[in-house]
């Protein structure tokens, strides 16, 4: 999506820099450390894209993996963070046990 235009590389480094503000004010209120490590996680990924994107106009993907025939996409460390710190919050999400007492529509 970066070879479209000239301006794509300001545009998705706007959205990136948008998207993180918003993970910022969730990381202000994160209630678990594992929440706190995944969106920082999240956050650095980020942030290494957009940092990527001014300095060189794209993402550079450098680790290249195959094995036993199979050919895996290119990406790189940031790309890496962020898809560790999404899983880690959505696994985090579904398997949190609330510990107070629930309420019931009527309360």
């Amino acid at each position: 999506m970066n070879n479209d235009g000239p301006w794509n590389a300001w545009i998705l480094s706007g959205l990136a820099a948008g998207i993180t503000v918003f993970l910022l004010v969730w990381l202000r209120r994160a209630e678990t450390s594992l929440q706190v490590f995944a969106l920082g996680l999240v956050i650095g990924g980020a942030l290494g894209n957009v940092i990527d994107r001014v300095l060189y106009g794209a993402v550079v993907d450098f680790l290249d993996v195959h094995g036993f025939g199979y050919h895996w996409p290119a990406f790189n460390l940031a790309d890496a963070a962020i898809s560790t710190g999404a899983a880690l919050l959505i696994g985090e999400a579904l398997l949190r046990r609330d510990v107070g007492p629930r309420r019931s529509a009527g309360d």
